[in-house]
């Protein structure tokens, strides 16, 4: 019964650790230059917590089947002319075609997240937040988090970017996967920062912070880290002031437990009440 108790516990002190490096480096950065004022035991810090530990110790078990079976596809339906091709790519250059095709997927998947409804169910959990930090980055419904990665990965495994037969395929993809991560902590984070014409070239709090604002000018800047890849399919909105509002129309649970189980209620009543406050 207790079995795998040992191999939890190591799981819960290195997300612990992890957290605490993180609050060591976001929490005095967002004191020293806030974007908006803010304590930093906000409203709702107890749930986005509750995500962090529950997404860091349930998607690995989650992603593993769902992602045998794609790299099982792929081996089969890709032609072997050009997973064969990309095998002899450098290591540097399959990192970098991986960031970007990774990115894409991405992408996608959190655009549809945006725009079918039944997407929108989960994903409109982590816009519930109506004050921005670092770790409003972990509030994520799993059914979201498990999709939106699996729209990332499945184009890496699907080119051979990533895989089961070399050791460095997994060192890209978590490579990727980190990247992305420690990203998502800074351009969530409450900063003031703006990074001048490197804006247009990598992702910063004043790009997604925009996707983070109140109503349907939310559905823009779906990218994570690289914001021209929202230019490149028409998305990308970035003036010079910065929001001054966030979270959504529609009612919210306020305790983890009701958040998880909110999408899978009946949503005719919620999606009519955002509609008419959405237009108004």
């Amino acid at each position: 019964m207790f079995d795998h108790l040992p191999g939890l516990l190591v799981e819960l002190f290195r997300l612990t650790a992890w957290l605490a490096i993180f609050s060591v480096i976001f929490v005095p950065l967002e004191r020293l230059c806030p974007l908006h004022p803010q304590r930093v035991f906000r409203n709702q810090i107890a749930v986005d917590l509750g995500y962090y530990f529950l997404v860091g110790l349930t998607a690995g078990l989650v992603l593993a089947a769902p992602l045998a079976v794609i790299a099982y596809a792929a081996r089969h339906l890709v032609p072997n002319a050009v997973l064969a091709t990309i095998a002899t790519w450098p290591i540097w250059l399959r990192a970098s075609a991986a960031m970007v095709v990774g990115e894409i997927g991405y992408y996608w998947g959190h655009r549809l997240s945006h725009e079918v409804p039944f997407l929108w169910r989960f994903h409109a959990i982590h816009h519930s937040a109506k004050q921005i930090d670092f770790l409003v980055s972990t509030r994520a419904h799993p059914v979201d988090f498990v999709f939106t990665r699996i729209c990332m990965l499945t184009p890496l495994y699907a080119l051979g970017l990533v895989g089961t037969v070399h050791v460095t395929d997994g060192a890209i993809a978590m490579t990727v996967l980190l990247a992305g991560i420690v990203w998502g902590y800074f351009v969530h984070a409450n900063l003031r920062w703006r990074l001048g014409p490197l804006e247009w070239i990598i992702a910063t709090p004043g790009f997604h912070h925009w996707h983070h604002t109140y109503g349907l000018q939310r559905n823009c800047n779906y990218a994570s880290m690289l914001p021209w890849i929202d230019r490149l399919f028409g998305s990308h909105y970035l003036p010079k002031v910065w929001p001054s509002r966030y979270g959504i129309p529609e009612p919210m649970a306020a305790s983890l437990a009701g958040q998880l189980v909110q999408p899978f209620q009946d949503q005719r009543a919620t999606a009519t009440t955002a509609n008419v406050t959405d237009a108004t």
